[in-house]
């Protein structure tokens, strides 16, 4: 902090110096001094560059986001795939092969489009991802996160203290097991 303040005077100073001694007697002048503290963005209208995988999307800032409250079969190798295989007792194929229609689903609603995100309280997870409710920027304002569950393409994963809309979740993942939806045919 101390090194900050000491950058900032001495750009202050540096300005003051070259500055003409007309210019600081007048009331009206100000001095306006930024500095840019690396990148912002606007996560009420990006685009989402493609989707990795059912819950993880990348964005046109090529940052990473894992949509919240929602877990989708695995496609690629990974060890979540074979702890998946083995708590549900399926092959590593049939995982791969689900997770391949819950990525399409999501990939088909939001790949190349422009989303607003909604964080819960936690931004980051463990992995540097941006944890985000998503939801499109066209005339529906679909909330993609929910609309996944809803269609039956993915389980809930619910992990305090994101838990904004768990609730919401919960039910619309239990309808979709009724209904055979999607992964539940």
């Amino acid at each position: 902090m101390a090194v900050f303040l000491i950058v900032i005077l001495s750009v202050a100073v540096g300005y003051l110096h070259g500055a003409d001694t007309d210019q600081l007697t007048k009331p009206s002048e100000e001095i306006k001094l930024s500095v840019p503290f690396g990148k912002t963005y606007n996560y009420v209208d990006i685009l989402v560059k493609r989707a990795v995988d059912g819950d993880t999307l990348v964005l046109e800032t090529g940052e990473r986001v894992r949509l919240i409250g929602i877990d989708t079969p695995e496609m690629h190798e990974s060890k979540k795939l074979y702890r998946d295989s083995a708590r549900n007792k399926q092959s590593v194929d049939v995982i791969k092969r689900l997770g391949q229609r819950a990525y399409k689903i999501t990939k088909d609603m939001v790949e190349g489009k422009r989303v607003s995100l909604e964080f819960d309280v936690e931004k980051y997870d463990p992995y540097g991802r941006l944890l985000a409710y998503v939801y499109l920027n066209d005339k529906s304002k679909t909330f993609v996160n929910a609309e996944i569950v809803k269609q039956g393409y993915a389980s809930l994963m619910t992990i305090p203290p994101n838990i904004k809309y768990a609730d919401l979740f919960k039910k619309l993942y239990q309808e979709a097991r009724e209904n055979r939806r999607g992964l539940w045919q």
